[in-house]
């Protein structure tokens, strides 16, 4: 049995729609790249506002101050660190529409397509509100941790998007190959969300009069690491999979560099904490958090359907 991409829809082109140049599948995939790339510098933006201790350099939202939209000199280098992440957000929307323009002006309509793509670019303006509520809240840590989550998922969405955009069919995978990936999906998920909380019980607050989050430190890294530990076992088992059964050449390459960056991480995560948290190592490690969603969605689209 062969699984094709999803069907086609035609469309007629009318309106507005007329004045938006129709994309091939390639530029619809670069704008994707674009969004990914922004949605991975804005975490890294983000950690460097909390690591720094500027996570109410602008004090107010949707304004940096009472009287201003721009931070004033007063506000020092703390205030300029903030609002220089503010205005990667816009960066961020700009892709994210342009990312959606391209999408719904492609022809033939893909829905699929469409779906995923409005959902991302939902996902911005959501991830602006929480960031001023976080800010409005004096940085709480719970709040923090769901405005740091957003872009994951922005990142989940739009590689999923590109994946789908392909055109040839879908590969035949093993169902041993598409449980680990699966399972890969649900551990690194896990321990991004862990690792938001070993965050928020740690000493990167964004600010120093910013309560935690009451967890135990130690505890919560423990759990942290057990999970990542797992994950190296499910990723292992992935990688040794997709090369004794019969796989895509895709997955077998995906497979091994989410491993690759998998012990990466592990080792900057090791490196963090048995030498006190300095905060260049936590920005690492939190870009490898992106990174690893990326790939982790990729190699679960590459999955393909079940061998007949």
């Amino acid at each position: 049995m062969t699984t094709e991409t999803p069907p086609h829809e035609t469309e007629p082109v009318t309106g507005f729609w007329r004045l938006v140049p129709e994309p091939s599948l390639d530029v619809v995939r670069r704008w994707g790249w674009a969004s990914v790339v922004a949605n991975i510098a804005i975490v890294v933006t983000g950690g460097l506002v909390r690591l720094t201790g500027s996570g109410l350099g602008c004090p107010t939202w949707p304004q940096c101050t009472d009287s201003s939209y721009v931070p004033h000199s007063e506000l020092g280098i703390h205030g300029a660190i903030e609002f220089g992440n503010r205005m990667l957000g816009f960066v961020v929307a700009v892709i994210a529409i342009g990312t959606w323009l391209a999408v719904m002006r492609y022809r033939p309509v893909r829905r699929d397509l469409r779906r995923l793509a409005t959902a991302a670019a939902l996902g911005v303006p959501l991830q602006a509100v929480i960031g001023g509520v976080s800010v409005l809240t004096g940085l709480n840590p719970w709040i923090v941790s769901a405005h740091f989550l957003v872009s994951p998922v922005i990142i989940t969405l739009t590689v999923a998007m590109m994946r789908r955009s392909r055109t040839s069919p879908y590969p035949h995978t093993p169902p041993v190959v598409r449980a680990l990936a699966t399972a890969s999906v649900v551990a690194v998920w896990l321990a991004v969300a862990l690792g938001t909380l070993v965050t928020g019980a740690g000493p990167h607050s964004g600010d120093p009069d910013t309560g935690r989050n009451g967890f135990d430190e130690t505890v919560i890294s423990q759990l942290h690491a057990d999970v990542v530990f797992a994950l190296l076992g499910v990723t292992i088992a992935l990688v040794i999979a997709t090369r004794v059964t019969a796989t895509s050449r895709t997955l077998r390459k995906l497979a091994a560099w989410l491993l690759a960056a998998e012990l990466m991480q592990g080792v900057v995560g090791f490196t963090q904490y048995f030498t006190g948290l300095p905060w260049v190592l936590v920005l690492i490690h939190m870009f490898f958090a992106a990174v690893l969603i990326a790939l982790v969605t990729a190699v679960y689209g590459e999955r393909g359907t079940p061998a007949t």
